[in-house]
């Protein structure tokens, strides 16, 4: 296991809460998280760069509006045109740390963020994991995905730990795990800028954002796009119809797993992303 470090990197205006393990190179794994209530590159993603830090360059990034990145005074409207600042700035901040190439590695929101990366600048993706990725048009606002967008109607500890719990298969084995991340939110939860944020992203009448086929079409990279069975917050045919554009994907879906697979089904996905980096799918 290598030991995880946290900086501040300012690029284009905004700063960057970078979480990273491994050493410095010109090809990075970049782990994008998801879009829950005080969500962060270390509560997404720490365990999984820990362990493959000891083989690669790991970048773990808050997103603008989550932790202790930027969260823009006048944020745009919906997780769409946020996902576009996002996806641009990460570019900035990859361009300021000397990374020419990047596998990217994204859970829920971060796929969609991802495949805004690839779209933008598609001769700089090697690879990309996509992990309970929304991104299918149509797709419905699920009971859990609904509890996530209204967070802010009840900000309590208690209304967290059942949002959590929703987003695994099995919470007997997982409860420490969650109790964990719930006392790592909560601070991040109670601030203004943070719930701002929350505010302006899931804003009354907005849709989440998804790729037409041509723009699918359009990306020729090795993909792998992984989806828990039992996942409840983005139905497993998002990741359906994502394997089935992308011309060069390929899916695995996890049985008894929900929408955390990175952390329900550590070891699996862990091996999955090392098949996908060796040329091995």
């Amino acid at each position: 296991m290598t030991t995880v470090t946290s900086s501040d990197v300012s690029v284009g205006g905004v700063t960057y809460r970078l979480h990273r393990t491994g050493t410095g190179a010109k090809e990075a794994l970049l782990f994008l998280h998801g879009s829950g209530p005080g969500a962060t590159g270390t509560s997404n993603w720490k365990a999984v760069i820990e362990e493959l830090g000891e083989r690669h360059y790991c970048l773990a990034p808050d997103m603008i509006g989550f932790g202790d990145s930027t969260h823009l005074e006048d944020p745009p409207t919906g997780m769409g045109p946020l996902n576009l600042v996002q996806a641009e700035t990460l570019w900035e901040l990859l361009d300021e740390l000397g990374v020419e190439k990047a596998h990217l590695v994204g859970n829920s929101m971060g796929g969609m963020i991802a495949l805004r990366m690839a779209l933008s600048r598609p001769e700089r993706v090697r690879t990309m994991l996509l992990m309970g990725s929304g991104g299918a048009p149509n797709l419905p606002i699920t009971p859990g995905l609904e509890h996530l967008r209204t967070f802010y109607a009840d900000p309590t500890a208690g209304q967290l730990q059942k949002l959590l719990a929703s987003f695994v298969f099995d919470m007997s084995t997982l409860s420490g795990v969650v109790d964990r991340v719930v006392a790592e939110r909560m601070p991040y939860i109670e601030r203004a800028d943070v719930k701002r944020s929350h505010a302006a992203m899931f804003a009354p009448g907005t849709q989440p954002p998804a790729f037409t086929v041509e723009e699918l079409t359009s990306l020729p990279h090795k993909t792998l796009c992984v989806h828990g069975r039992d996942d409840i917050i983005v139905p497993v045919e998002s990741s359906t119809y994502l394997a089935k554009t992308l011309p060069n994907a390929t899916l695995h879906i996890i049985p008894k797993s929900g929408h955390w697979t990175q952390i329900e089904a550590h070891d699996v996905f862990v091996h999955l992303l090392e098949d996908l980096l060796h040329d091995r799918i």
